[in-house]
Formats: C-alpha cells, structure tokens, sequence
C-alpha cells in the first residue's frame, strides 16, 4: 500500500519502519515539529516530508494518524483529504464511533475510517520484532476492515479485530500491565539509587517475574513476597523505611500490600 502518516512520535516512527520493511510505500510524513518528521522521513527509503495538512494531492491509499489523542480533533480539523483515501488513527481509548463523526464534520469529501492499534510500548531507537506485534483492527466498512487486517497481516501473525469497548478495555489493562510496571521499577531504582545500591542487582528478578507470568494464565498463582506469607513484621519495618525516605512510595507500598492482603484472603 502507499501509506502516509501523520506524526513522527515512538508509534509511527515503529509503524513507519515496520511497513516499509514489509514492502509499504512511505509516502509522506507530516509533523508540527519538522525535525521530527525529517528525521523519520531520513530513516525511510523514499519519503516525503509534508509541509502542511493538505493531502488533497497525496498518492496515499491510507493516511494513519499517530498522534496524541487530545491532538485527533485538531487534526481532524485542519486536514484536507484526498476522496476515498482511508484515514486510520492508532488510539487505544478513542472510538471509531467517534472518530468517524468527527470526519463527517469537518471532512468535504467521502473517506473511509478505521483503527489501527498496535498494543505496545514503543520507544525510538529500541528494537523489536514486529511479527509478534499485536494489532487490533476496526472499521465500519467489511472492505476496509480486510484492507487494514491484510496490511496488519504483512507485519505481524498477531492481528485480531477488536470493537471500541473491547479496545478500551484493553487499554485499561495495558496501563496496569506497561505503564504502572514501569512505574513500579521507576521507584525501586530510586529507592536504590539513594543508597548508591546498583539497580542491575534486580534485573533477574524482574526477568523471572515477568517470565512467570507469561508463563501462567493467572498471574495471581506466581504471587510471593511478604505481603502473600502474611509477614507483617517485615512489612511494618519496610514502612517505617519509607515514612522516613519518601511519603508517596509509603502510601503506594501500603495499598499494594493491602490489596495484596485481601487478595489472598478471599481465596
């Protein structure tokens, strides 16, 4: 497909390559940060930086918008669209429902619309091997929905259609699952850090612990720690630690352990 994206951030700067590699045409990129999009477009074979958000001219089949999603409306608002292209966003909490309204709005030609979520945490630069790469995919139209599971398909052999409920829900869980992870090793590498202690020391017992629950179909059983043997005393001694380092990591180290408590009490 002749693909043009619209932002040059962690998803489309993966997404971008990934295409590419899988035999796509990039054909234009556009960002408000021009260096960005220079940058993304300087790492591509034969891509185009667009100056501005008229693609009535755009040879593009699909135009993915990979932004923000404060910044969709916007977007929506400004851009001018070639008739019949289709316009994707990668949004993980915004409906097609919703989107698809805001293109009738603001759009004077006919477009197709669709989703195109792909359940990762990107970081420039980190590579990752894209054919184990979740994509959920939504559209109104059956034609187009096979359109985007075929694209997905080129890329990766882990590519499901998913409704906006569902999509939402998901993004519920990543959140627990990604972000306040990364969260949680955000603070033991303070809590180290202060005590010149070196934050290697916990890598294999991060490794294992994902690994466990990979491996598991409830990662409730591969529980352990303090908090599941009911070791109060070493809890209290850990929170007497924390009241005297750092107020926030004392309350998240008490809700966790209570939930952690009750958790296994029920069962």
């Amino acid at each position: 497909m002749k693909i043009s994206f619209i932002g040059a951030g962690n998803v489309a700067w993966h997404l971008a390559q990934a295409f590419e590699d899988a035999g796509h045409w990039i054909c234009e990129v556009y960002s408000r940060d021009t260096q960005k999009a220079r940058q993304l477009a300087s790492s591509l074979y034969d891509t185009n930086i667009q100056p501005d958000l008229n693609f009535s001219e755009s040879e593009a089949e699909l135009i993915v918008i990979a932004v923000t999603d404060d910044a969709i409306e916007s977007i929506i608002q400004r851009i001018v669209l070639p008739e019949g292209v289709i316009l994707v966003h990668t949004s993980g909490t915004r409906s097609l429902a919703e989107f698809q309204k805001l293109v009738e709005i603001y759009s004077d030609v006919y477009v197709h619309t669709g989703v195109f979520y792909p359940l990762q945490t990107f970081t420039k630069g980190v590579e990752m091997e894209y054919s184990e790469l979740p994509f959920c995919i939504e559209s109104r139209s059956e034609l187009i929905e096979g359109k985007l599971m075929q694209l997905a398909s080129s890329v990766s052999e882990n590519v499901t259609r998913m409704d906006s409920d569902e999509r939402f829900i998901l993004h519920v869980a990543a959140v627990f699952a990604s972000n306040f992870t990364n969260y949680m090793l955000t603070v033991s590498h303070d809590l180290l850090e202060r005590e010149q202690i070196s934050f290697d020391l916990l890598k294999p017992l991060i490794q294992t612990t994902i690994y466990k629950a990979m491996l598991s179909d409830d990662p409730s059983i591969g529980q352990t720690g303090p908090a599941r043997r009911g070791d109060w005393k070493t809890t209290a001694r850990h929170l007497e630690y924390l009241q005297e380092t750092n107020e926030d990591y004392t309350e998240i180290y008490r809700l966790l352990t209570d939930k952690i408590r009750n958790l296994y009490i029920s069962k």
